[in-house]
């Protein structure tokens, strides 16, 4: 991957050339870089656990990322890259968060294969909203002997905005088979003007759980305002909680409200 660190921060961001040196000189171990007849194998990199990346207007997120790879030498050393391309073109880069560190921490599973972890701090404070999509990850290692390989997008991650949902089920007491009136808020990280707003027009379930029951069964699906903005009404029959589920979208993860427990005289 050829790329060049034109911007930095402390919080791992790069902003990233299509030319000058590999990326492997950047952040390579001690010793020399070579390329072996026979390079290492990368097999497996999993990034966050293998779930989206989801951040909020300003708070900072560590994300684990590990790369397994063998090589006949023992594997010294991998890195790894999360990033986003201008377009298509793997060869031109335009964006992306590095590693904390210059080297990652390396465990062997026996004697030709390691699993490495990095740690990359990721910032929201250098995202847009157009970034909620998926990202590509980068991924290389070194065998003991200075081997070396590379791949630009051996996987991808997707980045998504923090969703929040409140309810407020209402009056409390109630008398059964009176109404409640059931209203809340459905609003995400606006990573443009680095605050939380309402998600507009979405689907949402009123969901609702007996007093002394640990599930939820949905009751209805309402939709939101243009403001993210729920409401409606039901009939009080029993004690229990009420609260709003969100399913989630590409961009946005799901989220269930807090539920609002409601006694019924």
């Amino acid at each position: 991957m050829r790329i060049r660190a034109t911007v930095a921060a402390v919080s791992g961001a790069l902003a990233l050339s299509a030319l000058s040196v590999p990326v492997s000189q950047a952040s390579s171990p001690s010793f020399a870089l070579t390329r072996a007849a026979a390079t290492p194998v990368i097999s497996k990199v999993v990034v966050n656990s293998g779930k989206p990346i989801v951040l909020g207007t300003t708070a900072t997120k560590k994300v684990t990322v590990s790369v397994t790879a063998s090589h006949s030498s023992g594997i010294e050393d991998a890195l790894s890259y999360i990033w986003r391309g201008r377009d298509s073109n793997p060869n031109l880069y335009d964006f992306g968060f590095h590693p904390d560190g210059k080297r990652a921490k390396c465990k062997a599973a026996n004697t030709t294969t390691s699993t490495c972890t990095l740690t990359i701090t990721v910032d929201p404070g250098y995202l847009w909203n157009t970034n909620a999509t998926t990202w590509r990850v980068y991924a290389g290692a070194w065998g003991k002997d200075g081997a070396f390989t590379e791949k630009d997008t051996f996987s991808s991650v997707r980045f998504q905005r923090l969703s929040r949902l409140t309810v407020n089920a209402s009056p409390e007491p109630v008398k059964k088979g009176s109404t409640i009136t059931v209203t809340g808020k459905l609003d995400r990280a606006n990573w443009d003007t680095r605050k939380y707003a309402g998600y507009a027009s979405q689907s949402v379930k009123l969901q609702f759980r007996k007093k002394n029951s640990s599930a939820y069964t949905t009751v209805k699906t309402v939709k939101g305002s243009n403001t993210g903005t729920l409401k409606t009404t039901v009939k009080a029959v029993e004690d229990g909680y009420w609260r709003w589920s969100f399913a989630g979208t590409a961009s946005t993860p799901a989220v269930n409200a807090t539920g609002d427990f409601v006694d019924v005289k």
